[in-house]
Formats: C-alpha cells, structure tokens, sequence
C-alpha cells in the first residue's frame, strides 16, 4: 500500500470510535493491523478498527 492510501485509510478510522471494517477491504485493514497501526476487533459479527498510538503517531497526532 502507498502512503497515500495508509493515510487515507487512517484518516477515516481515526474520525470515528469503532470504524467497520468495510466488505472487501479486510485485506488492507489488516495490513494496517500488521504494521502496528490498527487494532481490529474480530469478536463481534461485523468487524471494526480502531487506532493503536502508533497509528496516531503516524498520522501526526501523537
């Protein structure tokens, strides 16, 4: 994924408390989860993220 995207991607999740894992993107968010800057919650039926620090850091808002 290109900065840009993991920006982008990024920007959505952190406006919102619990961002749901949209259909067909669950192979970029856990690109995201691998690299530290999200945390997906795979307990309920519908999949969310939310930001870990380091995702925060990375968009500049540590």
């Amino acid at each position: 994924m290109e900065r840009s995207e993991i920006i982008s991607l990024l920007e959505v999740i952190n406006q919102q408390v619990s961002s749901s894992v949209l259909g067909g993107m669950e192979e970029k968010y856990e690109e995201l989860e691998s690299m530290g800057l999200i945390k997906i919650n795979r307990e309920s039926v519908q999949w969310s993220s939310a930001m870990t620090p380091a995702g925060n850091a990375y968009l500049g808002h540590d």
